[in-house]
């Protein structure tokens, strides 16, 4: 697949009256098919999940998100408007279950590209709360690069 979009991904995570942000630019693939758009970009040393490849997937009726990471350390979350899932999060230091609920989906997404932001609350697997996230991603196509003219 063709990593011909640029994906700016701004996650703030909000624990005890703190809030942490971090902000990651990498190339990656845009499309839509079957009712949802789907984000994939491959993780790099500076994540700290190098040689794994997320996918974000949207639904176009901005319901659900699943964040999938494949390879050495995977995972999955899902959000969904109305519905707590207990969901699998590898850590790098291990594997742990976390409650993930929705509080927010929203996206102007469209075959171009787009933004979608979402925001959710993790809690321990006991419904203790540890943390709400907000995670804010835009989507711009790279430039096409001109084809040599012929003479």
């Amino acid at each position: 697949m063709e990593e011909n979009y640029l994906i700016t991904i701004k996650g703030t995570m909000e624990q005890d009256g703190h809030s942490d942000s971090v902000e990651l630019m990498t190339h990656g693939s845009f499309l839509q098919r079957d009712g949802n758009f789907y984000i994939i970009y491959k993780e790099t040393e500076a994540t700290g999940y190098d040689g794994c490849t997320t996918t974000v997937k949207i639904s176009e009726d901005a319901r659900r998100v699943a964040m999938m990471r494949y390879g050495k350390a995977q995972s999955q979350l899902v959000i969904e408007k109305g519905t707590r899932h207990l969901c699998h999060y590898e850590t790098g230091y291990g594997a742990v279950s976390l409650g993930v609920a929705a509080d927010e989906i929203e996206h102007e997404l469209n075959q171009e590209g787009g933004h979608v932001k979402f925001s959710y609350t993790l809690d321990s697997g006991s419904e203790d709360f540890i943390s709400r996230n907000l995670v804010d991603i835009h989507v711009t196509p790279l430039p096409r690069p001109e084809p040599d003219s012929v003479s």
